[in-house]
């Protein structure tokens, strides 16, 4: 399973825009299941979970429409799930390594020491936060991204020119 991540649009079949249970069933079209069924009709979030590869999505609404999917790396590392950004493998290319491919690729990247980095023009942040026990470096620090949002919401703030 390949899960696109598209800036401004949203994740494979997931659309920014979408109503709740326009989301929730596009999130079972792909194999994930609500952790609630009995989500609600305008909820501030749906968990989706996709039992196999132990993938998630966490769906924010606002208003009635989704505005935010949150992805998290599957727990089981041998699972067949891609989650890509302009066709680089998000949860498999080395954090670092990605990051200097999308800034070769004309992106903007703001890195932070929190390991939360943005890509503001996007709309999309990468994260190393999870609990979960991924593979570390010998220093102890996680390898590879485990999170990454798709939003419409602007996080850059107010410009200062």
């Amino acid at each position: 399973m390949i899960l696109e991540l598209l800036p401004e649009v949203g994740v494979a079949t997931l659309r920014l825009g979408m109503s709740a249970d326009e989301a929730v069933g596009a999130a079972q079209e792909l194999g994930f299941a609500p952790s609630d069924p009995d989500y609600g009709d305008a909820p501030g979030q749906a968990l989706c979970k996709h039992e196999e590869s132990r993938t998630e999505f966490t769906l924010g609404f606002t208003k009635g429409a989704l505005t935010d999917i949150h992805v998290y790396r599957f727990r089981i590392e041998d699972a067949d799930v891609t989650v890509a950004l302009d066709g680089l493998d998000v949860f498999r290319t080395p954090s670092d390594e990605l990051l200097d491919r999308l800034e070769e690729r004309g992106y903007a990247v703001e890195q932070n020491d929190s390991g939360v980095d943005t890509l503001p023009d996007l709309k999309v942040i990468l994260s190393n936060e999870s609990s979960f026990e991924y593979p570390m470096d010998e220093e102890g620090d996680p390898i590879y991204f485990d999170y990454a949002l798709v939003t419409s919401v602007d996080f850059r703030g107010p410009r200062r020119d």
